[in-house]
């Protein structure tokens, strides 16, 4: 499982700017070169279950749009 960072440096846009591994207390960046985050895309676009910053589900479009927008 997987779980959405909000931006703090871009706070007012609530945008993520990372995803956390709450399990293992790790944060990855959105970053096309880093090897944790090349597993994040495989594992999201694999069923891997995704959550919002709040902790919800992220589920249906919502997920198929922002797999979309991965780099």
């Amino acid at each position: 499982m997987y779980k959405l960072n909000n931006s703090t440096f871009f706070a007012d846009l609530g945008e993520p700017c990372s995803v956390n591994i709450p399990t293992q207390n790790k944060s990855i960046p959105f970053d096309p070169a880093n090897t944790d985050y090349q597993q994040f895309v495989r594992d999201i676009k694999n069923g891997v279950q995704l959550n919002d910053a709040n902790g919800n589900a992220i589920t249906g479009v919502e997920l198929t749009t922002f797999i979309s927008t991965l780099p």
